[in-house]
This record gives C-alpha cells, sequence and structure tokens, in this order.
C-alpha cells in the first residue's frame, strides 16, 4: 500500500488523466440507462471511489498528520456507492420499494455528515463534506479578533497581545503560533530574546550535560459543541442550525417520496423550501453580527459554498414533477427542431438520452 501511494503522489497528473478518460468512457458504456445497468454503473461507481481515494492520497500530508477519520473520503464513498444501491434495489425491488433503502443511505450519509461537521470544528462543511474546511472564518470586533467565534486558547506561559495569539518560543527557536501581524512578530522576537539572555545569565548553562528543555507547542483544541453554543450566542447557534437543516435536507426529500411518490409536488416543494430555510438561516446569522458590531468574514473556500448551494438550485428543473411536466416538453421540442439539421440533430439527439436517463437517476439529480 506504501508503494502504492508513493506512485500515485509521484505521478498525480496521469492519474488525474486516467480517471478523467475512465469516467468519461463509462458514460458511454451499452445499457447505462437500459434495463440491466448494475454492472455498468458498478464499474462508473468503482472507478469513483478509486479516484477519491487517490485524491485523498494526494492531499494527505506525507508525515501521517491528519484526521483520525478521513470524513471526506467516507463522504465520497458513500455518494458513490449510493448510485449502485439505487440501481440494485430498483431491479430486485422495483421503483416504488427502492426509496427505503435510499432513505437508509441518506440516513448514513447525514450521520456521517454530521460527524465531519463536529470534526471541523462546527465549520461550514465544503461541497457536501467532501472537501476539509481548513480555512479560518474570522469574527471580529472593536475589542480585537476571535477565530472561528471560539474562545482565544492561551499558549503555554504566553498571553494574547494586542487582540493576537502569541505563542512562547521554544530555547531553540522554534515557535508556537506567531501572528502574522507585524506586531505580534516584534513582541514574539522580544519574548525569545528575553528567553535567551535569561539562558545566557546562567553561569551553569555551559556545564549542563542535559538537552535543554524545549517548550512544547500548544496544538489548538477543537470546540465542542458546548463550548461552541455558549460562546458564538445566538448568531452561532443559527449558523449550526442551518448547517443542520441543509444537512439533513436530502434525508427529508426521500422521505417525502417515499411517503407522497415521486410524481407529487410536495417532495419538491418541500425539499426547495428546506433549501431556502437553510439559506434564509444563514443570512440572518450574519445579519445579526452586524447589528450587534460584529463583522462575519467567511473564507473565500465558505463563500464560494453559498454559490455553490444556490447554483445546486438548477436541479430542480430536472427533478419530477417539475421535469416530467416543463423541461422534458421543451427539449423534445428543441431535438424535433434540431434534427434535420446533420451532424447537430445527431448531437443534441443524444445529449436529450443522456439527460433524460441521468434524471430517472436520483442520486444524479439529488444534489446529495
Amino acid at each position: 500500500m506504501d508503494a502504492y501511494k508513493l506512485w500515485v503522489r509521484k505521478n498525480r497528473d496521469l492519474v488525474r488523466s486516467l480517471e478523467s478518460l475512465a469516467n468519461g468512457v463509462t458514460w458511454i458504456l451499452p445499457e447505462r440507462f437500459g434495463n440491466s445497468e448494475i454492472a455498468p454503473e458498478a464499474v462508473y461507481a468503482l472507478l469513483g471511489i478509486i479516484s477519491s481515494v487517490n485524491q485523498h492520497i494526494i492531499e494527505t500530508p506525507t508525515d501521517g498528520q491528519g484526521q483520525s477519520i478521513p470524513w471526506a473520503l467516507v463522504v465520497s464513498i458513500l455518494k458513490d456507492a449510493e448510485a449502485v444501491v439505487e440501481v440494485a434495489a430498483q431491479h430486485f425491488v422495483g421503483d416504488d420499494r427502492k426509496w427505503g433503502f435510499l432513505a437508509v443511505t441518506e440516513a448514513v450519509k447525514a450521520c456521517v455528515r454530521l460527524a465531519a461537521f463536529r470534526e471541523s470544528g462546527y465549520r461550514m462543511l465544503l461541497q457536501g463534506g467532501e472537501v476539509e474546511n481548513e480555512e479560518e472564518d474570522i469574527i471580529a470586533d472593536n475589542h480585537g479578533v476571535k477565530s472561528n467565534g471560539v474562545p482565544v486558547i492561551y499558549p503555554m506561559n504566553g498571553h494574547p497581545q494586542n487582540g493576537h495569539e502569541i505563542g512562547s518560543n521554544g530555547l531553540d527557536g522554534k515557535a508556537g503560533f506567531i501572528s502574522k501581524s507585524l506586531e505580534g512578530r516584534a513582541v514574539a522576537a522580544l519574548n525569545k530574546f528575553g528567553q535567551n539572555a535569561k539562558m545566557m545569565s546562567d553561569p551553569m548553562w555551559m556545564t549542563r550535560l542535559q538537552p535543554t528543555p524545549v517548550t512544547p507547542v500548544m496544538e489548538v483544541e477543537k470546540p465542542t459543541l458546548a463550548t461552541v453554543w455558549s460562546s458564538k450566542g445566538v448568531s452561532g447557534r443559527l449558523f449550526m442550525l442551518g448547517e443542520a437543516v441543509h444537512i439533513f435536507r436530502p434525508l427529508v426529500y426521500v422521505l417525502m417520496i417515499r411517503k407522497f411518490g415521486i410524481r407529487s409536488w410536495t417532495p419538491w416543494l418541500v425539499s426547495l423550501a428546506v433549501e431556502l430555510t437553510s439559506l434564509g438561516i444563514h443570512s440572518h446569522a450574519t445579519d445579526l453580527n452586524h447589528r450587534a458590531g460584529k463583522v462575519h468574514h467567511l473564507s473565500s473556500a465558505e463563500r464560494d459554498e453559498l454559490k455553490r448551494r444556490k447554483m445546486m438550485w438548477a436541479l430542480y428543473v430536472m427533478r419530477d414533477p417539475f421535469f416530467a411536466n416543463y423541461t422534458k416538453r421543451h427539449l423534445e421540442k428543441a431535438e424535433k427542431a434540431l434534427n434535420p439539421v446533420p451532424l447537430v440533430g445527431f448531437l443534441i439527439g443524444k445529449l436529450v438520452e443522456l439527460v433524460e436517463g441521468a434524471q430517472s437517476r436520483y442520486t444524479y439529480t439529488s444534489g446529495s
């Protein structure tokens, strides 16, 4: 396994090219959307899992540091496996009874995402938890800066200075967390100078045989639910509620389909309402920060995530009953109009065929 990891890291560009080529070929496999598509779907899912594992290997530090459980990888594997669960359930138990299996799958995914949410320090999930949120969101007020709304963790023998966290330096010159500001660096340099001066004033320092003790670097503890709940205030609690609503949206959607059927407007409308509720809660939490004199700075990745969630609303035109009543009708009109055009008509026909085939699969249009 170590040899494979080393090969993947050395040939990452080749690995990604081969994965893209293989994934593209699977879309034109025979019976991809036919009556017996379990094998092609399993091949596509297997390639997706291999791609996720390779990406995890590339992004994982070689020193072995990282999460004890790679939740992002687990989410990716579940998403790939869900397509196989759907086609297998449809083949063996039928269209109506497959929703029970999909509900169980979505429940497992929701639990994994909640665990990833907790592991990340209750920060926003990126791409449904498939990407780790390693950037800090900053809440600034008139009294200083707090990272992620969590109380400052004081380093050993150190104190926050000018609103920044300054870690104490070891005698070997290694430092803990040092502020990026000029003031923070100056304080750190003075701290190191004072420690070195104290060491030189000791007349016995040259006769000591044991190694010089090094001040350990303090690791920032991950906030617990109780810490975040008490420290973030109303806006922070609303943010956590908005993320929880977003996490459970796919499960609610599947349960509604299982109860009312895929042709009913109830699941479609409930899912859209949950999406709007989640976004509304996030917006309201930001407004509360502004009113309290605080500015909630989302990281660039989190801003992109909110944009991505809004773009995912386009999938609602691909979901029944909207697709059957509106989208499909316009696709058929376009296909009929462009069919006489050489080559263009053929390509449009194939495109419509792929769209209709993908639309028939919950996993391709669920946005989960």
